[in-house]
């Protein structure tokens, strides 16, 4: 396994490279679409005579320029998923440096009536939390926060072993990070599986092919007015109508559009999230459990969720004026797009919850993976279960402290030991209270310990160290100590 610092350097300049590419491509293709655009033009003013000629010409043009509209879409995500690893690979190289006090510091998960939370530094400035956070969805960091508060003694190899696997995973874990971290959702996962789950449809059931047979008459009443078989008026009323049938529909119908414009962008980024973790093959329990949630007998996950996200464009396509007359008037294209969608939630709408837990799972997970990639030196505890020592550990020291300054301790603890620490001011006594509740709170959460050698049994921490009374609560701060 490389070096994290080299590892990381390396990746820098690759991205780099990268992003100088993209950008070349991407001007090539804007200037290319232009060049289209003034083409088209000037040889419909050439021909402007001749309508046949005028009419392939600006059939040819438009779609050679929706074509090149499409290549740079698609450049351009990829250009903005390279430049967002160089930027997590530059943050990679900071936070080595101990650099990392600008970042998300999850102060708002810190509960002064925790076990340990407020005694130990897990949140805030300066915290645990805010030099291991590698999360890119919030839910990502909710669940971690949850782990580091959680006192979970159970299945502790079980985390190591899933930890263990992804820190060897580095370019899948920073690629699933960058995707993540490229979302911005306007609305919560939580709001929309539940939306999800509630939704009513409103379009009947007998609905479901007159679409299609609308269109397809459409087709054949206009095939039949410009082969003059047919009065153009007769064309005209039909378009009529199919705009007064979608106006039956329009109120329910935008009030959809409202909610699904908003998850949209949401739906696009965790169908590619959920494809990562279908196209990795993993070993660990703990890890093959969890990605078995989103498989079934049916679809992949991710195809499944594609498909509801082009549904969620077609829809969105409302909004274009000739979309919206000319769709509506000869294809129903709101009735159409709505049946689709309603379809969709009717098949899947409960699997949905599921699979944003499963992506979250995987986003906080990885981030316990890059920080045991980070500190390749530290040791993961070895479980003891015989509880005659609790902790046994050589050369024990805090892990927010740089190597450098850091002081170390060998450190072994008895089912039966009473500690009494004691020692002049600033002499080091709650940093060292610090580094074993440390200690107990990353070995629960299955990461390795800033220790050369570690043997464990698990035990629930409680500390009282930065107690305070409470008028509200009625109580003193002696009550507060007892």
């Amino acid at each position: 396994m490389a070096e994290p610092k080299v590892y990381y350097e390396e990746q820098i300049e690759k991205y780099k490279s990268l992003v100088r590419e993209d950008k070349k491509k991407l001007n090539l293709i804007s200037l290319s679409r232009i060049g289209v655009f003034f083409m088209t033009v000037g040889l419909i003013y050439v021909f402007h005579q001749n309508t046949t000629a005028s009419a392939i010409i600006a059939l040819l043009g438009i779609s050679c320029f929706v074509f090149l509209l499409k290549v740079h879409e698609n450049r351009k995500s990829g250009y903005k998923l390279n430049l967002e690893l160089q930027t997590v690979n530059e943050e990679e190289i900071q936070i080595l440096g101990h650099d990392y006090l600008k970042r998300f510091d999850g102060k708002g998960f810190n509960d002064p009536n925790h076990f340990y939370s407020s005694d130990i530094d897990l949140f805030g400035r300066g915290s645990l939390f805010q030099y291991l956070n590698r999360t890119g969805l919030s839910e990502g960091a909710q669940l971690l926060a949850d782990s580091m508060n959680a006192n979970n003694v159970e299945g502790i190899q079980e985390r190591q072993e899933a930890i263990r696997e992804l820190s060897k995973l580095t370019e899948w874990r920073q690629n699933y990070t960058a995707i993540a971290r490229l979302i911005k959702a306007e609305t919560s996962t939580a709001t929309i599986a539940n939306w999800l789950k509630k939704h009513t449809p409103f379009i009947p059931k007998y609905f479901k092919w007159i679409p299609a047979v609308f269109g397809g008459f459409s087709v054949v009443l206009i095939s039949l007015t410009v082969l003059d078989y047919l009065n153009p008026q007769i064309v005209f009323f039909w378009f009529l109508f199919g705009l007064i049938l979608t106006a039956s529909f329009v109120r329910k119908i935008s009030h959809l559009s409202a909610h699904t414009s908003k998850m949209r962008e949401t739906v696009q980024q965790y169908a590619l999230l959920l494809k990562e973790i279908e196209n990795q093959d993993f070993n660990s329990n703990t890890l093959l459990a969890e990605k078995e949630k989103i498989q079934s007998d049916q679809s992949k996950a991710s195809v499944v969720f594609t498909h509801f996200s082009r549904a969620l464009d077609a829809l969105d396509n409302r909004n274009n004026l000739l979309v919206a007359v000319l769709g509506n008037g000869f294809f129903l294209w709101d009735i159409l797009c709505t049946l689709r969608i309603e379809k969709w939630i009717a098949s899947h709408g409960n699997l949905v919850e599921q699979w944003f837990k499963t992506v979250a799972f995987f986003d906080a997970y990885n981030t316990k993976a890059t920080f045991a990639y980070n500190h390749l030196e530290n040791a993961y505890p070895e479980i003891n279960l015989k509880k005659t020592v609790l902790i046994e550990a050589k050369n024990l020291g805090h892990p927010l402290i740089p190597e450098a300054s850091r002081v170390c301790s060998d450190v072994e603890m008895k089912n039966s030991d009473f500690m009494i620490i004691t020692g002049a001011n600033m002499a080091g006594k709650s940093t060292f209270l610090r580094s074993i509740s440390l200690f107990v709170v990353m070995a629960n959460m299955g990461l390795p310990v800033c220790a050369d050698f570690c043997s464990y049994a698990p035990i629930k921490l409680i500390t009282s160290m930065r107690t305070s009374d409470s008028l509200t609560d009625n109580s003193s701060y002696f009550f507060a100590e007892l």
